[in-house]
């Protein structure tokens, strides 16, 4: 529910939350976590986006309408004719087709981390400077989601022309807040855009997005400095603060389109043997973990490939039979055992690269560590901010990683590409080609029969779980506690969309007081 919507909006304030991580670089195609997009977010548009308040309904961003053909190969996007960059040139069809020439076809040194979402489109027409045609040569069943993406900013088509790389050092979009400063290692500031294509809005006067680390957080909510920490807070943090704060607290949970993935490095010896993966999968607690950390951590399902509740889930009746998912851990880690041998791998010892964000990573390394010594397996922990772990990852210097996936939406054409052939999808960190897997995706990619669909995603879950390139170790929940001043803002299953700022706004007199207690 939207905190505050009974309540008529009021303009001014500025809003001060916390990000526990800060961005290396201001790229949004590049970009992969919540800590890039809380504070970028609202300098940009999108083509269209999430309503949330209503998830998973889309609405329109940059487009005003859209039209579908009946084969769904031709997407058709009207533009709003008053749109502004924030340098005061005109945002025409042009620069949103360079944006996704950027995504799909990304130039020599750009990162597109999601370009195979967009491989179906095989052209964009701008037939007049308000109107995009997407061309696709197939049909795929997750295409309107992708343009609400929250990662496809729209960026100037002659900055990209001067130099590719420019978003990835410059702040230049058309959304609700002007770029005003970053602060390395303490702060991001964002000032409303009086020429913001939305009559009236934003409401906030600016925002002040505070680098820091949890305890510092917890001080800032209780202190009144900050209103949110738009990520989550754990299920202790909650209870402390609706003890200290009482009705100048809200708190709203849902279950997280977020989950921990281990994965394992199929270019290194021996985890290029699938009978050792599936063996360190087979040996792992899920759900005796998901019982006992869910009282003091995010985690708290246990899933496939898809959100646990959602409607292509796999029922646990089902979920079951796969390696690693059964109930009886002691059989399970009798049969890693058995593979280990069969493999000629004894007193394996590995190292898991740990991103350095306490909650939820700590605790997932922390039970791999545990399950795998179940099975005469040492595991130690390489902890690094999330840039440097980035680094290591993407250079193949790894034995088994502790990654997340953290989407928008659930779709599994948008949710499988960490299983995805490497070469297709680059997030995709194992490094494994697996062109069965390939097929399936495309697929389920292209089926509209939603049965169809369902069983075409089992098997590839199945078969995915089975090779045990990259698995699932726990599905997430997610609480946000906000202060009882802010207003217009929900909680989705997704810690990425949302975070525009357009709609949010602060109670006069709360806003005060929050704005003197940082002072």
């Amino acid at each position: 529910m939207a905190l505050g919507e009974q309540l008529t909006p009021s303009r001014g304030g500025t809003l001060e939350f916390a990000v526990l991580v800060e961005p290396s670089n201001y790229d949004c195609h590049s970009n992969i976590s919540f800590a890039f997009l809380h504070p970028v977010a609202p300098h940009y548009s999108t083509l269209l986006k999430f309503d949330s308040a209503n998830y998973p309904q889309i609405v329109g961003d940059l487009a005003e309408s859209w039209t579908v053909s009946p084969d769904h190969l031709t997407y058709t996007f009207k533009l709003r004719p008053d749109v502004l960059f924030h340098d005061g040139s005109p945002l025409t069809s042009t620069d949103v087709k360079a944006s996704y020439e950027r995504i799909i076809h990304p130039p020599p040194g750009v990162v597109s981390a999601r370009k195979v979402d967009y491989a179906a489109i095989v052209s964009i027409d701008i037939p007049d400077p308000h109107t995009l045609v997407f061309h696709l040569l197939w049909p795929d069943a997750a295409m309107l989601a992708n343009f609400a993406s929250p990662w496809n900013c729209i960026y100037s088509a002659a900055k990209l022309a001067e130099d590719p790389q420019f978003p990835k050092t410059h702040v230049l979009g058309t959304g609700p807040f002007v770029f005003a400063e970053h602060a390395k290692g303490q702060y991001w500031r964002g000032s409303r855009w009086d020429k913001y294509f939305l009559p009236g809005k934003p409401y906030l006067d600016g925002y002040r997005a505070d680098f820091m680390t949890g305890p510092a957080v917890m001080e800032a909510y209780k202190t009144g400095r900050i209103a949110a920490e738009f990520r989550g807070i754990t299920p202790i943090q909650r209870d402390q603060l609706q003890e200290a704060l009482g009705d100048r607290i809200e708190v709203s949970e849902s279950s997280w389109l977020s989950n921990l993935l281990v994965v394992f490095n199929t270019h290194r010896a021996p985890f290029d043997d699938d009978r050792v993966r599936r063996a360190l999968s087979l040996a792992i607690d899920r759900w005796g973990a998901a019982a006992k950390l869910q009282n003091s951590t995010f985690l708290k399902y246990v899933g496939g490939v898809m959100r646990p509740g959602s409607s292509m889930a796999t029922p646990e009746s089902e979920l079951v039979t796969l390696p690693g998912f059964s109930h009886d851990v002691t059989k399970s880690r009798e049969e890693g055992k058995r593979l280990l041998a069969e493999a000629g791998v004894h007193d394996l010892k590995l190292t898991i690269m740990v991103r350095d964000i306490s909650m939820p990573h700590y605790a997932g390394a922390d039970l791999l560590v545990d399950s795998w010594r179940e099975v005469g397996v040492t595991a130690s922990e390489d902890r690094r901010n999330i840039w440097e772990w980035q680094k290591v990852i993407d250079s193949g210097d790894f034995d088994v990683a502790l990654d997340f996936s953290g989407d928008f939406y659930d779709d599994p054409t948008i949710q499988l590409t960490k299983f995805v052939s490497h070469d297709l999808s680059p997030v995709n960190y194992s490094g494994s080609t697996d062109r069965f897997l390939d097929a399936l995706f495309i697929g389920e990619a292209v089926t509209s029969d939603p049965r169809q669909r369902e069983k075409i995603v089992r098997d590839f879950e199945r078969h995915a779980l089975t090779e045990a390139y990259t698995v699932p170790l726990l599905w997430w929940n997610r609480i946000v506690a906000t202060s009882s001043a802010l207003n217009g803002w929900s909680i989705t299953p997704s810690h990425f969309i949302g975070q525009d700022l357009t709609d949010v706004w602060l109670s006069a007199s709360q806003s005060a007081g929050a704005t003197n207690a940082r002072k």
